[in-house]
């Protein structure tokens, strides 16, 4: 049984390029975005539980989130759990929803914001790379076993570089356009 498998690094690759979109939706622009709040858990019923499992987020203007809390008496913990998730945003209560006003961002958080959208690509990248590592690795295994001769591990080698390369040049254009959108141009 060869070591080696093509379609495992692609998915594996694949998912280090899902996992860097779900970090970059959490980072706030000038925009509302209900992905905004999905790193938020709430304290409730006794349990930590993801903001969207007590509650219905969404955007009914560009610059603010709707939170529509299912149960009345879990309000004020949703509220708190918003103010102290370190979004910087302020929750206004009406009732039973809480309005988040989307505030403007400031030159220096922009700036932190496409900093740390920088950070999430490079853990990426190196994921990426720890794919190809680990591909390599097989290749050289599968050699020894007698799986396959040289140059048809030199060949692989090219494809799994290949792979490697249009990987990271989408973690790059993902990461690019994220940070254009963070700073505004």
């Amino acid at each position: 049984m060869a070591a080696y498998d093509k379609a495992d690094l692609e998915r594996r690759m694949a998912g280090a390029v899902d996992s860097l979109k779900g970090d970059l939706a959490g980072l706030r622009t000038g925009r509302a975005s209900t992905a905004l709040l999905d790193p938020v858990t709430v304290e409730v019923y006794g349990a930590h539980m993801p903001l969207n499992q007590v509650a219905t987020v969404s955007a009914p203007e560009p610059r603010m989130l709707s939170v529509q809390v299912w149960d009345k008496s879990n309000v004020g913990p949703v509220e708190k759990a918003i103010r102290s998730a370190g979004l910087g945003l302020n929750p206004i209560n009406d009732g039973q929803t809480l309005r988040l006003p989307i505030p403007d961002l400031t030159e220096e958080r922009r700036k932190e914001l496409a900093k740390l959208a920088g950070s999430y690509s490079e853990k990426a990248k190196v994921a990426v790379r720890n794919v190809r590592r680990d591909g390599l690795d097989n290749l050289k295994t599968d050699e020894k076993k007698g799986v396959f001769g040289e140059d048809e591990r030199k060949r692989h080698e090219v494809e799994v570089q290949k792979l490697t390369d249009a990987t990271i040049a989408d973690i790059d254009a993902v990461a690019g356009a994220k940070e254009k959108e963070i700073l505004g141009k």
